[in-house]
């Protein structure tokens, strides 16, 4: 079962550069004010995850620069999904609220959905 994920999990890897999204023409200005907005995110995921990569595609498409933790290959990314996220499941974009506390994030859609409101229109 291992080299049968291994091997869907590099395909998927392999179409994905290959057929991925442009990022938008910003200025530098609006770059900067996106990246500032977005500073308080970080996607906990793994590289050949078909809905990891469903979000990493969709934050290439808005010129998103969202810190991406990957869980396997850092184990403390992986316990503190676990720990304060309560399951190791990804995607999962950890919200870090204003008032100190964190939302934990797990569909992709949800994901994706909640990203949108960051868009910026190409200058």
């Amino acid at each position: 079962m291992f080299i049968i994920r291994w091997i869907i999990g590099r395909i998927i890897l392999v179409l994905n550069f290959i057929f991925s999204p442009s990022s938008p023409k910003l200025t530098k200005a609006q770059q900067s004010a996106l990246d500032e907005q977005l500073n308080h995110l970080s996607l906990y995921q793994l590289p050949a995850c078909p809905f990891c990569v469903k979000v990493r595609r969709a934050m290439k498409r808005n010129g998103f620069n969202i810190e991406l933790k990957n869980i396997n290959q850092q184990s403390n990314y992986q316990d503190e999904l676990i720990k304060y996220g309560g399951k190791r499941k990804v995607p999962c974009l950890r919200i870090a609220n204003a008032d100190g506390t964190d939302t934990w994030m797990y569909e992709s859609s949800d994901i994706v959905a909640y990203l949108e409101q960051f868009s910026v229109k190409a200058a």
